[in-house]
């Protein structure tokens, strides 16, 4: 069985995502599978087109921010993230993307990612919170 060490290394690792200060003042680092996780947060939260040496990095979902949430849109944005991620994050493989209104908030749309860790074949999931102004 690898060594911590050796899946962190396979995973990567790279700044924490928001960018924040360890308890020594240097940036705090993310490794391993939080680091799949921050990638992940990082692509699905950037439009299209806004770092400006790489125009085509991000996810389209941004052109539905002010959509009906419903089946249509739904649908559009599961396409637009697991499009995305196939795309940027060659450490996963996207299992599922399913994308629905949040119960308790009616301009939250919850997007449930499931993916498999190709350095350790193991399956995880998050979900990511994406806010549309009806």
């Amino acid at each position: 069985m690898p060594s911590n060490n050796s899946r962190n290394h396979v995973a990567g690792a790279g700044w924490s995502f928001p960018v924040k200060t360890d308890h020594n003042g240097n940036i705090a680092l993310s490794e391993g599978e939080m680091s799949i996780k921050d990638s992940i947060r990082i692509i699905v939260g950037t439009a299209k087109g806004e770092r400006v040496m790489q125009p085509d990095f991000g996810c389209e979902i941004h052109e539905y921010v002010f959509d009906t949430i419903d089946g249509t849109t739904a649908t559009l944005v599961e396409s637009c993230v697991e499009e995305a991620l196939i795309k940027w994050e060659p450490r996963i493989d996207v299992k599922d993307v399913t994308a629905g209104r949040a119960p308790d908030e009616p301009n939250k749309m919850l997007i449930q990612i499931t993916y498999i860790v190709r350095s350790t074949n193991s399956e995880s999931n998050m979900v990511y919170p994406f806010y549309i102004n009806e």
